[in-house]
């Protein structure tokens, strides 16, 4: 039989080891509270880390260094971007650059753009709306090849105007940037016709200057017109500072300005402007460089004639239509950003398009749509209504990105939705 102390000694007992299982209890759920607590902060810093990472706009920067510590070309005070400061060893200098942001030297943005116009407002009314087209349609091309551009709309050398602007603009982009391999000037008013094409670098491994003409014109006719200067390639590299300090020294504010006049007079029968002074500098690499470095290209528009090209354009279109009718893919609806590999899908149908594919840059030469002083062989309402064509032409292959097109070419203002 029990007795009643036994029975309180056991209750005791069981109340003791029920409390010791209550503190077991609570000290687990603690300790789980705070090991959650803890775990789940580290799991927001990761994601905020993450986070941080995927939203990086500027993932390509380079490696962070002492800036005090390391020394460059840029600390020489003899250095200077202007012809009057030239740049010896420039190769081995930009090359230690290269070392010292190795991000750079990876990258494969080989070309810089350079393009602009004049300082002050258009005489022409149409003038300045039509340099901002041509202008966005240089940004679209830059951004869909990942390329970066400069737009100078200055005299960076005031005695070097009109024409002759272009070069202290080029040498200046070439020192300023010494991560671009070449340095590609364009005229403000060429536009680029062929958004998919890419300049062919892999065919100038030997060659620091290109072009776009006929040799035989300049070689052997010693014709200026054999030439264009609105858009060339020149390599970033001591050979090119030579070479456009040679350029330069023939323009306007050169003390050899009329020893050079009357050369280029004789030589080409032209006055002494930009492309007659390119001319005979590169008829001279020609006649006395075995193994020269220039280049004058004519299998495809570098810079290609607007009178020429305009009326094509529809016969071009229906071509690349027909073409995408057969091939369903050409025709698939894509991401701007991957535009590059689907442009590599009508190589193969390209390849023998001659005349028919698409013209790579317009040129309007002779036009002037800023002063209006058209070449008098063409009326400026010729000009405009080419511009407006041309224009909304390479328009239309930007736009079917974003889903529309210009249905009249004739007619900027007028957009509709691409069928599915």
């Amino acid at each position: 039989m029990v007795t009643m102390t036994q029975t309180g000694s056991t209750n005791r007992k069981l109340s003791i080891l029920f409390l010791f299982f209550i503190g077991i209890l609570i000290a687990t759920l603690f300790l789980s509270f705070i090991f959650t607590f803890k775990s789940s902060d580290s799991i927001i810093s990761l994601s905020r880390s993450q986070s941080i990472d995927k939203c990086n706009c500027n993932a390509n920067n380079p490696p962070r260094f002492d800036l005090e510590s390391v020394s460059t070309f840029y600390d020489d005070h003899s250095f200077g971007y202007t012809f009057d400061k030239p740049v010896k060893n420039w190769d081995k200098k930009r090359l230690r650059w290269l070392k010292l942001h190795p991000s750079f030297s990876r990258s494969n943005k080989q070309i810089f753009l350079v393009t602009g116009s004049q300082s002050k407002p258009c005489k022409n009314p149409k003038g300045d709306h039509y340099l901002l087209r041509f202008y966005k349609n240089k940004v679209d091309y830059c951004r869909i090849h990942g390329y970066d551009i400069f737009y100078n709309n200055v005299l960076l050398e005031p005695k070097m105007s009109h024409c002759w602007a272009k070069l202290p603009a080029v040498r200046a982009a070439m020192v300023a940037h010494p991560e671009a391999e070449w340095i590609w000037w364009i005229d403000e008013d060429a536009v680029f016709t062929d958004i998919d094409y890419k300049v062919p670098l892999e065919r100038y491994k030997d060659r620091n200057f290109i072009v776009h003409g006929w040799p035989r014109e300049v070689y052997e006719e010693k014709n200026w017109l054999g030439i264009n200067a609105g858009s060339f390639l020149i390599r970033n590299c001591q050979w090119s500072l030579d070479f456009l300090e040679k350029w330069a020294d023939m323009g306007p504010q050169s003390k050899n300005r009329e020893k050079w006049s009357k050369l280029l007079s004789e030589t080409f029968n032209h006055e002494a402007d930009d492309q007659t002074a390119l001319a005979y500098l590169l008829l001279k690499d020609k006649e006395e460089n075995e193994s020269n470095k220039t280049y004058i290209e004519m299998e495809y528009y570098l810079e290609g004639y607007w009178a020429v090209i305009a009326d094509t354009l529809k016969n071009i279109t229906d071509r690349y239509n027909k073409i995408e009718k057969e091939n369903k893919m050409l025709k698939r609806r894509h991401a701007e950003l991957v535009t590059e590999r689907y442009a590599e899908l009508w190589e193969p149908y390209l390849k023998d398009a001659g005349s028919w594919r698409r013209p790579f840059v317009t040129h309007f030469a002779g036009c002037q749509p800023c002063s209006g002083h058209h070449n008098p062989s063409f009326s400026m309402l010729t000009c405009w209504k080419a511009m407006e064509k041309v224009l909304n032409y390479a328009d239309n292959q930007v736009l079917r990105n974003y889903g529309f097109e210009h249905p009249d070419l004739s007619d900027s203002s007028l957009v509709s939705s691409l069928p599915f």
